[in-house]
C-alpha cells in the first residue's frame, strides 16, 4: 500500500515552487528499500534493457535518475529525473486476472523516468508500453505471487498528471490546482467500475485519500509536506486495528490479521523555477526518521540494503525504528523535538547531501543508543507484537 500527493499552485510566485509532490511507499516490514543514482547514457541500436521480468529494446537514450527501489526489484516505487520529473506508483486491486508475467508498475516507473523529459512525455511513455507489453509479474516480497495494477502521479514544474491503468486500459487526469492523492484505489470513471471492493476496503484507500488530501490542500512548501508524510490519523501514535494494523493513515504501520503493510521509504520534492528540492528518508517509518536533502546529480556511496539487518542506513534504522514503535508517545518523545529543530534548519539552509548524511548517521546512533538505555514496555496490541516479534532480529 501507499500514499501519493501532488499539490499545484498556478499563483505560486516565480521564487516558490509551483509543484509539491510526496509519497510513503509502503511494503512488508523487512523489505528495505535503497536510493539509486543512474547517470544518463547513449545505448547502441541493438541495445536492451532487462526489466523484472521482460527484456525491452533499449532507447537511443536514457536520463539519469534518483530512484528509491525495493533492494531486489529494477522497477522503483518513486524517483525524480535529471529534467526534474517525479513519479510515484501505486498498486491498485482491480477486477483483472493480473499475469504472472510483464511489466510491474515499479518497472513502468523507471522506463518512464528514464525515457521522458516532461510529465505529459512521461504519460505517454507509460501508454505506450502498456500497449506493447502485458502489465503483470510478482510484486511481493514475503509473496512473490502478489499481483496488482498500477497507478501514478507523475509531475514536473509545470504540469501534473494522475495516470490511473487495468492492464493496457488507462484514465488520465491533469491536476491543475490544489491537492490530488491517490492510496490505493481507482479513482477516475473511466475505470472505477473496476475496483475490487473487498481489497479496497480493507486497504481503507478512500479513508487515506481523503485524509492526505485534507492535510496536504494548505501545503506551500517541501516542509509543508513532512508532517502529512508522518501523519497517523489523529494522535500521535498509530491506531492499530486487527483486519489491517495501522493502515488509516499515510504513516502506515504493519501488524494487521489480514493486511499488513509498512512505509518503507519517503519522498518529498519541491518543483518551480530551479533546481528541485529533494528530500528523502532513505529510511522506513518517516514518523521516526529524519528527511534529508538529495540531489540527481550527487551520488551518495550508500550501503544498500539485503534481506537481513547490516550496515547499510536502512537497517541501522530499523533498529531505532522498531524500539520506538514499542511505545512511540513515550519514546519518540526523547529525540522529536532534536529532529525537527533540525529538520526546520536545512529548509531554510540546505546542506549538502554527504554533509546531511553524516549529520543523519551521528544522530541515529546517539538516538538508538538512547533507546537502549530506556524500559522496553510494549503497549501495542498483543496481535501488533506477535507480527513483530516474527519479523524483528533484536526482540
Amino acid at each position: 500500500m501507499c500514499d501519493t500527493v501532488v499539490v499545484v499552485r498556478p499563483d505560486a510566485p516565480d521564487d516558490a515552487p509551483r509543484v509539491l509532490f510526496a509519497k510513503n511507499s509502503d511494503r512488508d516490514p523487512n523489505e528495505a528499500q535503497l536510493l539509486e543514482w543512474v547517470e544518463a547514457r547513449d545505448w547502441p541500436t541493438d541495445a536492451t534493457v532487462t526489466c523484472s521480468q521482460l527484456t525491452l529494446p533499449q532507447v537511443a537514450h536514457t536520463h539519469a535518475v534518483l530512484l528509491s527501489r525495493p533492494h531486489w526489484m529494477w522497477g522503483a516505487e518513486m524517483g525524480v529525473n535529471e529534467h526534474g520529473v517525479v513519479i510515484g506508483n501505486e498498486a491498485v486491486f482491480t477486477t483483472r486476472r493480473v499475469p504472472q508475467e510483464g511489466l510491474s508498475g515499479m518497472d513502468l516507473l523507471r522506463l518512464a523516468l528514464e525515457r521522458s523529459a516532461t510529465a505529459a512525455e512521461a504519460v505517454q511513455i507509460i501508454g505506450e508500453l502498456l500497449d506493447r507489453w502485458p502489465q503483470g509479474g510478482a510484486m511481493g516480497h514475503e509473496d512473490r505471487g502478489f499481483r496488482y495494477d498500477s497507478s501514478f502521479v507523475i509531475a514536473d514544474a509545470q504540469h501534473a498528471f494522475v495516470l490511473e491503468t487495468v492492464g493496457a486500459e488507462r484514465a488520465v487526469q491533469e491536476v491543475s490546482s490544489g491537492a490530488r492523492a491517490l492510496s490505493n484505489s481507482l479513482t477516475l470513471p473511466a475505470l472505477i467500475g473496476h475496483r475490487k471492493a473487498v481489497h479496497t476496503a480493507v486497504a481503507e484507500a478512500d479513508r487515506r485519500r481523503a485524509r492526505v488530501e485534507a492535510l496536504a490542500a494548505d501545503a506551500h512548501t517541501a516542509g509543508d509536506l513532512f508532517p502529512v508524510l508522518r501523519d497517523h490519523g489523529g494522535p500521535d501514535a498509530p491506531r492499530y486495528r486487527w483486519v489491517n494494523g495501522a493502515l488509516s493513515a499515510p504513516c502506515a504501520h504493519a501488524g494487521g490479521l489480514l493486511a499488513a503493510t509498512q512505509t518503507t521509504a519517503s519522498l518529498v520534492v519541491a518543483l518551480g523555477a530551479g533546481e528541485p528540492q529533494i528530500w528523502v528518508t532513505a529510511t522506513s517509518a518517516p514518523c521516526t526518521g529524519l528527511f534529508k536533502p538529495v540531489r540527481v546529480d550527487t551520488p551518495l556511496a550508500l550501503v544498500s540494503p539485503g534481506d537481513a539487518p547490516d550496515d547499510s542506513l536502512w537497517w541501522q534504522h530499523e533498529h531505532l525504528h522498531r524500539l520506538v514503535m514499542r511505545d512511540p508517545d513515550q519514546r519518540l518523545a526523547h529525540y522529536r523535538a532534536e529532529r525537527d529543530a533540525l529538520e526546520a534548519r536545512w529548509l531554510r539552509e540546505p546542506p549538502s547531501s554527504p554533509e546531511a548524511f553524516r549529520q543523519g548517521q551521528a544522530l541515529l546512533e546517539k538516538w538508538t543508543a538512547e533507546q537502549l538505555a530506556h524500559d522496553t514496555r510494549d503497549v501495542r496490541p498483543w496481535y501488533v507484537r506477535r507480527y513483530w516479534a516474527a519479523r524483528t532480529p533484536w526482540a
